[in-house]
């Protein structure tokens, strides 16, 4: 029995950044066609090829030990990831994202999925939540709240927890309080020093080119970058176009 349900929560009040980020993403799938049309499309195939080599990686650290693997897609989108979990031969999967279209559409995939399967009962099984990671803890809201992951995936999404401290400590407590010791928790943000590396030598708030623009928030300055909320809006050819902030890799270590 594979149990499949969309939970929706009401997110706490406060800033209307998570909102644009949400609306952004809950836009219609264009299909495989229109991605390959695009002038971006070597940049997405290079970026889904990161994920893959960094997913398939771990997941053969944890296969070693002979594990049943439970992983958590954090930011899941539409399921761009779910084939790589199925290759990974994970047991069960929770994706969870603010955007509920986004969640709607890898719900959809999965479904796909399990249509099309031939291999007996090897799919993983899954859940699927609407959720703002950087304000709710989702451990109340999963099927089975004493489940434990073997892996956390975050990919292209946590540096949106940095818009303040106390976002970003939830993010980090949904991503690693159901961890299991010696599980892991992997994911990808963009390089705040190379960005502020550009902006430096642009010498100006907005820089970028014909496929990508990035815009400095007023509030910043050469020497103002602070640990949270430091905030650009990021434009990449008709796929993102909403605000980012910058991550102090340091400080997320710490």
């Amino acid at each position: 029995m594979f149990q499949i349900k969309i939970l929706r929560t009401q997110e706490e009040a406060g800033s209307n950044h998570g909102s644009i980020v949400a609306a952004h993403y809950s836009t219609a799938e264009h299909g495989l066609g229109a991605r390959n049309e695009s002038r971006i499309v070597y940049l997405r195939n290079f970026n889904n090829w990161i994920k893959g080599m960094l997913i398939s990686e771990y997941l053969k650290e944890l296969q070693c030990s002979g594990n049943r693997i439970h992983a958590l897609d954090m930011c899941c989108g539409k399921g761009g990831d779910l084939l790589k979990w199925r290759i990974g031969g994970i047991k069960h999967l929770v994706c969870s994202d603010i955007a509920e279209l986004a969640v709607e559409n890898c719900k959809k995939r999965y479904d796909d999925m399990m249509t099309r399967k031939r291999d007996g009962n090897k799919l993983f099984s899954a859940e699927f939540i609407v959720c703002d990671l950087t304000k709710t803890r989702i451990r109340g809201k999963y099927e089975d709240p004493s489940m434990h992951f073997d892996i956390v995936s975050c990919q292209f999404a946590f540096h949106y927890s940095f818009e303040s401290l106390p976002q970003a400590e939830c993010m980090l407590r949904n991503a690693a309080e159901c961890l299991k010791p010696g599980g892991y928790f992997i994911g990808t943000i963009p390089d705040a020093n190379a960005i502020v590396h550009r902006y430096k030598q642009f010498k100006k708030r907005c820089f970028g080119n014909s496929v990508y623009s990035i815009t400095f928030d007023d509030s910043l300055s050469d020497d103002n970058y602070p640990l949270f909320g430091a905030k650009y809006n990021f434009n990449l050819d008709g796929v993102v176009d909403c605000p980012e902030f910058l991550v102090h890799f340091p400080t997320l270590v710490k």
